[in-house]
C-alpha cells in the first residue's frame, strides 16, 4: 500500500505529494518511480483528451451555455479525470513501460525495478539532505572555546616583490616589448574577449615598441600603453605632456594631460574599461574576435586623429609575431591619444 503522502498526489491541485516524492526516492525508489511514471501518464491523458474538446468545439460555438467560465471548470474536470484514469489498474500502459525503461538507469534496481542483492553503494545512493542541526550546538561550541581557545591566526605573508622581475620604464626592442607584455594582455584578453595580438600592436604603434613611453616630471613612468587622456571624469594620476595631434590630416604639436597607472596590467585593464565604459567604442566591442576588423574600428569611431591608425596597427599585428614589420610606423608615430 503507497505512503499516505503520495497519495495526496492523486489530486491535481495539491503540489504536496509530489513534494514528498523527493523524500521517498530515498528510502523506495522503485515506489517513488512508479509514482511519477503514473504522473507522466497523467499528462500524456491530459494532452490526449485536450485534442479530443478541441476537436468538438466546432459543435459548441452558438451554443450559449459555451462560456469563458464554462470551459475553465471543463479543464479543471478534464485535468483530474487524466489523473484518476492513470491511477486505474493497468492504466494506459505508458507507466509501466516507463518503469521498465527508467529502472535500468538507477542504481542498486533491477529491470523489474526490484533492489539488486550485493549492490555496492554509490553516492547516488547516500541521503544528500542537511541534518537538523542540535539545540545543544550553541551551547557546546562555547564551551569547545572555553576549554581551548582559539588561538589568532598568523597572517599570510605576501610574496616577497623582489622575487618578481620588475617590468622594464623602457623597452630595447620589439622583441623584449612582446616577450614582457603579450603574457599581461593574455590575461586580460581572458576576461575581455579582446584579441591579445592587437591590444599589443595597438600598443607598439603607440609607444613605437616601448621606446616612446609617456613619461612625467623628473621622468617619472606612467605606464600607459594606449595613450588615453585624463578628462574630468579621470580619477588618478596623470601627466601633461607635448603630442601629436592630426588636424585635417596635418600633424600639429600640442599639450595634453594623460593617465598614469602603476603598472602595465592596469593600463590594460583601463583600456578595456575605457572601450566598454563608451558609448561610441560598442560597435567596436561587437568585432573582438576579429581583430582586423577591431582595428579599422577603432579608428572610425575616432580612437585617435591618425587617418592612417587602423591600416598601421594591422600592419603591426600582421608581422612577424608583431615584431618584424611597422617599426618604422610605430616609431614614428610617438604618442597620440585615444579621443573621449
Amino acid at each position: 500500500m503507497q505512503d499516505s503522502s503520495i497519495q495526496q498526489a492523486r489530486i491535481y491541485t495539491d503540489f504536496s505529494g509530489l513534494n514528498e516524492l523527493k523524500s521517498q526516492a530515498r528510502t523506495d525508489k522503485k515506489a517513488a518511480l512508479e509514482e511519477v511514471a503514473r504522473q507522466f501518464e497523467s499528462l500524456f491523458i491530459g494532452e490526449m483528451m485536450k485534442s479530443m474538446r478541441k476537436a468538438g468545439d466546432v459543435f459548441s460555438e452558438d451554443n450559449y451555455l459555451n462560456s469563458n467560465e464554462s470551459e475553465h471548470y471543463r479543464d479543471m474536470f478534464d485535468n483530474q479525470l487524466s489523473l484518476t484514469l492513470a491511477g486505474q489498474r493497468g492504466g494506459t500502459g505508458l507507466a509501466e513501460a516507463l518503469v521498465r525503461q527508467l529502472s535500468r538507469q538507477i542504481p542498486g534496481m533491477s529491470e523489474e525495478g526490484e533492489k539488486l542483492s550485493g549492490h555496492k553503494a554509490t553516492l547516488a545512493d547516500y541521503d544528500r539532505s542537511v541534518p537538523v542541526p542540535s539545540r545543544a550546538l550553541p551551547e557546546q561550541v562555547r564551551e569547545v572555546n572555553r576549554i581551548a581557545p582559539a588561538e589568532p591566526a598568523e597572517p599570510i605573508a605576501a610574496p616577497a616583490t623582489e622575487d618578481l622581475a620588475p617590468m622594464p620604464r623602457n623597452f630595447n626592442s620589439p622583441e623584449e616589448f612582446v616577450r614582457e607584455l603579450l603574457p599581461v594582455a593574455e590575461r586580460v584578453a581572458r576576461e575581455s574577449g579582446i584579441d591579445p595580438r592587437v591590444m599589443i600592436a595597438q600598443a607598439a604603434l603607440e609607444t613605437g615598441w616601448g621606446k616612446h613611453m609617456i613619461e612625467g616630471e623628473g621622468a617619472s613612468p606612467t605606464h600607459n600603453l594606449f595613450g588615453i587622456k585624463a578628462d574630468h571624469r579621470w580619477q588618478g594620476d596623470s601627466v601633461n605632456i607635448a603630442t601629436t595631434e592630426f588636424r585635417e590630416g596635418v600633424p600639429m604639436s600640442e599639450r595634453a594631460s594623460f593617465r598614469a597607472y602603476p603598472d602595465y596590467e592596469a593600463s590594460f585593464r583601463d583600456y578595456v574599461e575605457f572601450l566598454e565604459s563608451n558609448p561610441r567604442y560598442r560597435d567596436v566591442l561587437a568585432s573582438a574576435d576579429q581583430p582586423e576588423v577591431f582595428a579599422q574600428k577603432l579608428q572610425d569611431a575616432g580612437y585617435a586623429t591618425d587617418p592612417e591608425y587602423g591600416a598601421k596597427i594591422r600592419r603591426i599585428m600582421n608581422g612577424d609575431s608583431l615584431m618584424t614589420l611597422s617599426m618604422d610606423d610605430a616609431e614614428s608615430m610617438g604618442n597620440t591619444e585615444a579621443e573621449e
